[in-house]
């Protein structure tokens, strides 16, 4: 009887002596629903709503069961599902990985088994990463939690005009058993019908490649025990209550254990290291693996090394990756034919890109718009797969994608556009590294006023920063300019970086940025500039590299250089570089206490302020070593007063810097000595003028010899203190073994000694 649950519902409210409020506050739902509901414009609830009711009318189970059954003879009927429509696709065989996200799937569905909030969960992801066979073969892993039916739709979201919702739905009710006589022409009518049907059935339905936020809302239901996954290549980020599940390549043994699936053992075993390799080829990308594993399948003659020989090439690579209707190239292409022409532009000139990934700011000097609207591109093609974000403003190609942007700029944009827009890069890229480099040169600190090129460099952080996640980058542009014979430019860089360089010692090119300075200072005929890279580069060989003799070496060519031209100054900088270069070696002893004096006496007489404490140091430090100790501490005192004199001039960043180096290698000398108390004067001395100019070598190096003296006193907890500290900044530093020694240090300091 047509509104018979209504009827019963004021029957048992009134007899309850209860107000539609009070039935409302009891409840928990809402006076207009159970208006609706005894009006009889709602005629079958959801279980949940029923049993709410029920426990606030306290009714017992002979009037609890007639108000259920009430509720579902006025819910929407079917015949049950129909064989063959929406049935889900066959699904492989040979599925491998994603044990991840099949897990969170499965979690998901037991959530939905107990009857909880509707469960949606969405698979996002690139072209080809896999989305629809994980949603196909979690389907058929969960078949028996969805007891009333599993359904799939594929929503055509790729396609110039994808499904409309009313389309998709008038499709899930015939699925589900609905006469087509009864499937409302009204799509919001279509959509509660299909809401209400799935609030008591335990149905599994896929959506697959979803279009966007707005295709999918109307498909959700509102509650019950089902559960709909639904995949698209952008994240659908808008729809709301969902549990994202976005699917990023195969890990590389995943990748190796897909194509061994597909091709077989008896191939694969003979040559593990080249599935490996096929499969890195691949970029471990599920589609472009499947579509290297089917060519073998289908060339039973071919070996898994020959298709690895034609994939190495990088410019056949796509076109080689593509079988019967399946193509890489092809999957790529529906998701570009999507973006807007601004997202269109950066997307090919971001193939130009030489580092993995890149920032806001050089996409918008390729693209020549602002970094706002550059940046609304690069999220729209993140949003489309093309591009993924692994961390906020900065972004990265896939292998593969990268070679289909590439392909795309070629076939789209004139030679000379292109040649343009990577010169405009490599321009852009140098000047920035030049300003960032300089934020560390004593003579040049922050910025010139009002200076902006797309971006800020207000700290020296922001520098450091800069360079280091851009270094990939600008390294190659210097290379470019080099190769164009730009040597005035590659000089400029690279002598930015010189006090830098201290900073990063870890990178593991500056040999090559040296070498290329000292390269294009040669081909200008400028012997003087050649000198003073030739001792960058030295420092670089032995620092960054440990090649003693070669950092010996280089720097006497720069001495031999200076001579010719006379250039006192840079005589006395190559033999301090050359002593620097072999000062680790015992056996090197008297060549580094002759190079270090000479170079003191050099630079004194040129009259290098700077330079001639850094000499006078390192002076110092040797007849430490040699076991010259008294002279040692004579020569340090006299060198401290002398930097404390304000008559002695120099650059006073670079000076105090000295100093701090100077106070710190007086208290090595006091340790030599047994002098603690002295030895921590002039440790602790020494740290403010070294906080100043933070080189975290120096600086640990000061905390270590501050913690030792410390703890030749028995002040313990401040030795472990400085020597936390001290390790902490070597590991800062890169110098793993400086930075064991200490923990090793640390470990022994529990008792006075």
């Amino acid at each position: 009887m047509v509104g018979s649950f209504g009827l019963l519902l004021r029957r048992l409210r009134q007899a309850a002596q209860l107000t539609i409020e009070e039935l409302s506050h009891a409840s928990g739902v809402s006076v207009r629903a159970i208006g609706d509901m005894e009006r009889g414009v709602s005629r079958g609830p959801q279980r949940r709503t029923v049993q709410a009711l029920a426990e606030a009318l306290r009714l017992g189970d002979e009037q609890r069961a007639e108000l259920v059954e009430a509720a579902r003879a006025g819910r929407p009927r079917s015949s049950g599902p129909v064989p063959g429509a929406c049935e889900l696709p066959r699904g492989a065989g040979d599925f491998t990985g994603r044990v991840r996200e099949l897990g969170l799937l499965r979690e998901l569905a037991a959530q939905a088994e107990a009857g909880q909030a509707a469960v949606v969960a969405t698979i996002s992801g690139t072209a080809g990463i896999g989305k629809t066979a994980l949603a196909v073969y979690a389907a058929w892993q969960l078949a028996e939690l969805f007891p009333d039916g599993r359904f799939y739709v594929d929503l055509r979201g790729m396609d110039a005009v994808p499904l409309n919702s009313g389309a998709v739905l008038s499709r899930l009710l015939k699925a589900v058993g609905v006469d087509e006589q009864r499937i409302p022409g009204d799509e919001e009518e279509r959509a509660g019908l299909y809401r209400a049907l799935l609030g008591d059935r335990r149905c599994l339905v896929v959506l697959d490649n979803a279009a966007d936020e707005v295709q999918v809302r109307p498909l959700l239901p509102a509650g019950g025990p089902g559960m709909t996954i639904v995949t698209s290549r952008r994240s659908l980020a808008g729809l709301e209550g969902v549990r994202q599940v976005p699917l990023e390549q195969l890990t590389g043994d995943e990748a190796a254990g897909l194509l061994r699936a597909i091709v077989g053992a008896e191939r694969t075993e003979a040559d593990p290291d080249g599935v490996a390799e096929l499969a890195r080829l691949c970029g471990n990308l599920p589609l472009a693996v499947r579509i290297a594993g089917n060519r073998l399948q289908s060339r039973p003659g071919w070996t898994v090394g020959q298709l690895t020989g034609r994939l190495g090439d990088e410019g056949r690579r796509l076109e080689a990756l593509a079988v019967g209707d399946l193509a890489v190239a092809a999957a790529f292409a529906l998701s570009y034919r999507q973006v807007s022409g601004t997202a269109r532009v950066a997307f090919r000139r971001l193939a130009l890109a030489a580092a993995p990934d890149f920032g806001v700011p050089l996409a918008a000097v390729l693209t020549q718009v602002d970094v706002f609207e550059a940046e609304d591109a690069l999220e729209e093609l993140v949003e489309l797969g093309l591009l993924q974000s692994p961390y906020a403003g900065r972004y990265v190609f896939h292998d593969l994608v990268r070679l289909y942007a590439r392909a795309q700029l070629e076939q789209e944009e004139p030679v000379e556009a292109q040649r343009e827009a990577r010169r405009r890069m490599e321009a852009w890229l140098l000047e920035v590294a030049v300003v960032a480099g300089r934020w560390f040169e004593p003579g040049y600190g922050a910025p010139p006023p009002g200076w902006r090129s797309l971006l800020m460099l207000d700290s020296e952080q922001e520098a450091s920063d800069w360079l280091q996640a851009e270094g990939t980058a600008w390294l190659e542009a210097l290379r470019s300019a080099a190769r164009q014979g730009e040597h005035a430019t590659v000089v400029e860089v690279a002598e930015s970086m010189h006090w830098f360089s201290d900073q990063w010692i870890q990178w593991g090119h500056w040999r090559e940025v040296f070498e290329l300075s000292s390269g294009a200072a040669r081909a200008m005929g400028d012997q003087l500039q050649e000198a003073v890279h030739l001792n960058y580069l030295s420092w670089a060989l032995k620092r960054c590299e440990g090649r003693a003799e070669q950092g010996e070496a280089t720097a006497l060519r720069a001495l031999e250089l200076a001579r010719e031209i006379g250039d006192v100054r840079q005589q006395g900088w190559a033999l301090l570089y050359a002593s620097w270069a072999i000062r680790g070696d015992p056996a090197n002893l008297e060549r580094v206490l002759d190079y270090t004096r000479r170079a003191a006496d050099l630079l004194l007489r040129a009259g290098d302020r700077e330079g001639y404490p850094q000499a006078m140091t390192s002076h110092i430090s040797a007849l430490r070593r040699a076991g010259r100790v008294e002279e040692a501490l004579e020569r340090n005192l006299a060198l401290v007063t002398t930097l404390r004199d304000p008559a002695y001039g120099g650059s006073t960043a670079i000076i105090s810097f000295s100093l701090g180096v100077a106070l710190d290698c007086l208290g090595a000398v006091y340790l030599a000595l047994e002098h603690w108390e002295e030895a921590v004067e002039a440790f602790q001395q020494a740290l403010p003028e070294l906080r100043a100019h933070p080189v975290a070598l120096v600086f640990g190096r000061t905390q270590r010899g501050l913690g030792t003296a410390l703890r030749r006193l028995g002040r313990i907890e401040e030795a472990r203190h400085a020597l936390t500290e001290a390790a902490r900044l070597y590991e800062e530093a890169g110098d793993t073994e400086q930075a064991a020694e200490v923990v090793k240090e640390l470990q022994e300091t529990a008792e006075p000694v």
